[in-house]
């Protein structure tokens, strides 16, 4: 007989874990965000640039605004709505679309104060900016995307937003490691809304092929064991199809070839290991499946644009600063 946690004895239940490959892939994103607050009142416009590589977020907090996207129709943005925003169009919140637009990154240079005062203060807002290393979430997202303030993740969008604004505008200890997992959690919010929204999700990309029932079992294999040789032919009995039908599927869904995926998601991994690690390219290479360390190398240039060293040294030179010590 087991004792249970308080030395009582008593049966100890079995407790499952089911593995998620949609929370594996998210853990090599890297989120990082930034929050900035204003208010405004009267008549006033605000322009607002696409970052490459960065999901933008806005939250209205008390009253409403409306958002102009391009020659989309516009919208409005009622107080307790967020508005998902990137790609290349610029974006203007305004309240009358006839004033000249101020552009958001000059207002907020020009006052480092958590919440910026654009005039009154009938409207006030959060807009928050989450950056991340890999491009196919944001190619999976729709270009604008607004939930109504009746919509749960609404309210969890809020929340997150403003804990990151408090974070940013008043430092505590532990404030950068919490924005940083406050990023992660309102990245997953956007992502389920995404997976949720029937007819929201695009004709192909990252987010439809974790959203397959079907297909689930083979993103496990590939996930779990990332270094071992699979073959199509192995992935496609993982999920009981022929290797046609299995490698059509996939393709439909993701955009890329079920083994171009294995790939990609090593690259990935690699990225993170010479990031947060001092392992060796030559381990690496063994670790993800590669017969050389010079085969490794060959297909981390081609997919990253650099070699693995050179990947290394310009992380810790970002980090650290010129001149840090880099292991091989």
């Amino acid at each position: 007989m087991a004792r249970d946690w308080w030395g009582s004895a008593g049966p100890v239940a079995r407790i499952e874990v089911v593995y998620d490959p949609f929370s594996d892939a998210l853990g090599i994103i890297r989120p990082r965000v930034t929050s900035r607050g204003f208010t405004a009142g009267g008549r006033w416009a605000v322009r607002f640039t696409p970052r490459q590589q960065t999901l933008s977020v806005h939250v209205a907090v008390r009253g409403h605004c409306g958002v102009l996207v391009g020659d989309r129709d516009p919208i409005c943005l009622d107080e307790g709505d967020v508005l998902l925003c990137h790609g290349t169009a610029p974006w203007i919140l305004a309240s009358d679309r006839a004033v000249p637009p101020a552009d958001a990154d000059d207002l907020f240079a020009l006052d480092p104060a958590p919440i910026v005062q654009l005039g009154g203060s009938e409207v006030a807002g959060i807009a928050g900016h989450i950056q991340m290393d890999v491009d196919p979430i944001l190619a999976s997202l729709g270009h604008v995307t607004h939930i109504r303030a009746a919509d749960p993740a609404a309210a969890a969008l809020r929340y997150l937003l403003g804990r990151v604004l408090r974070e940013l505008g008043s430092p505590a200890p532990g404030s950068a490691f919490a924005g940083e997992k406050y990023a992660q959690i309102i990245l997953v919010e956007v992502l389920r809304v995404a997976l949720e929204a029937r007819d929201a999700h695009p004709a192909v990309g990252w987010l439809r092929v974790f959203a397959d029932a079907e297909l689930r079992p083979a993103l496990v294999l590939m996930h779990e064991q990332p270094g071992y040789p699979w073959r199509l032919a192995d992935l496609a009995q993982a999920v009981s199809m022929s290797r046609s039908a299995f490698a059509t599927r996939f393709r439909v869904l993701s955009g890329m070839p079920p083994l171009t995926y294995l790939h990609h998601f090593r690259i990935r991994l690699a990225e993170v290991a010479l990031r947060e690690t001092d392992a060796t390219v030559a381990t690496l290479a063994a670790r993800f499946g590669y017969s050389s360390e010079s085969s490794f190398s060959h297909a981390f240039t081609r997919t990253a644009g650099v070699s693995p060293r050179h990947y290394r040294s310009l992380h810790r030179a970002a980090v650290h600063g010129p001149g840090h010590a880099v292991g091989h």
